[in-house]
Order: structure tokens, then C-alpha cells, then sequence
């Protein structure tokens, strides 16, 4: 599992790999106020984790994503559904019915999504 810092430093890559740590620096230390050492940290947790990779390169490492965007959107979506509402599509979306957080753009994207499942039948 990935932590929201992590998940930044995830972003970065996603949109820019591979980079040096240096570039990461760049990147992510204005936007969060982190030191470089707290962007070190969290390279190692993800290499730790399989998320990224370290490439070599003279005296200077490129991490590159192991996973795409994509990839890790479908992991949390799933793990999400499951730890919170049993696996259960429905219950999600009856929860979020229920607590009125559905906006009306939100009803015509659900119905044109049953729409075009039904029409895949």
C-alpha cells in the first residue's frame, strides 16, 4: 500500500520518468515544503515496496514507476471497495446515494455507464 506522500512522489514519476532524484527535488520540494532528505525516505519506501525502480547511471540514480498510473488507479479502487464496502459495487454507490453526494452530473455518468454495460450484454 502506498502512502499519500509516497502517492506524490508516485505523481511525479507517472508524469515524468525516469528522473534523478535531483529532479525530483525540483519537482516536489516547492509544491510540498519537503527537504530532499524527506524525498530520499521516500524513494527507499517505494523501492522497498516494488513501486519503483533505480537505475544506475555514473553517480546519479533514475527511478522509474513499476506499476503505470493506471495500474495503481485499479489496485486502491478495488482494495477501497473491499476493505470498505465488502467488494460490493452497489453498496458504494447506494452509500453515496444515500448520504446525498451525487451530484446530478454524477446520476447521467452512472446511467450512461448502466447504459452502455447493458448494451455490452
Amino acid at each position: 500500500m502506498i502512502s499519500a506522500a509516497e502517492r506524490h512522489v508516485m505523481e511525479a514519476l507517472w508524469d515524468k520518468s525516469p528522473a534523478t532524484a535531483d529532479q525530483l527535488f525540483e519537482v516536489l520540494c516547492p509544491v510540498h515544503d519537503w527537504a530532499p532528505a524527506t524525498i530520499k525516505t521516500l524513494l527507499n519506501r517505494l523501492l522497498k515496496k516494488g513501486a519503483i525502480r533505480a537505475e544506475r547511471t555514473g553517480r546519479k540514480f533514475l527511478y522509474s514507476p513499476v506499476k503505470t498510473r493506471q495500474d495503481y488507479v485499479e489496485e486502491e479502487s478495488q482494495g477501497f471497495l473491499d476493505r470498505v464496502f465488502d467488494g460490493q459495487v452497489s453498496a458504494m454507490v447506494s452509500h453515496f446515494s444515500a448520504s446525498r453526494r451525487l451530484s446530478p452530473d454524477d446520476l447521467t455518468a452512472l446511467k450512461t455507464m448502466i447504459a452502455r454495460l447493458e448494451a455490452d450484454e
